[in-house]
């Protein structure tokens, strides 16, 4: 549904929305998402703090 999500939104003209992902994604489909265009692909196990600042990165990197 990823890939899909992604070309909706090209298609609208909304290239920068911060596409992130979560939750149980085996290991083997994070490369796959991140090639589709997925900023950010969080585990179960992320540390949620961890997961905010690096959002809040991706965030500031599409502001400059």
């Amino acid at each position: 549904l990823v890939p899909m999500l992604i070309q909706e939104l090209k298609k609208l003209g909304a290239e920068d929305v911060i596409i992130v992902v979560g939750g149980v994604i085996p290991r083997q489909d994070h490369d796959f998402l991140l090639q589709a265009g997925v900023h950010e692909v969080f585990g179960t196990a992320t540390n949620v703090q961890s997961a905010a600042r690096r959002i809040l990165q991706r965030i500031q990197e599409l502001g400059n």
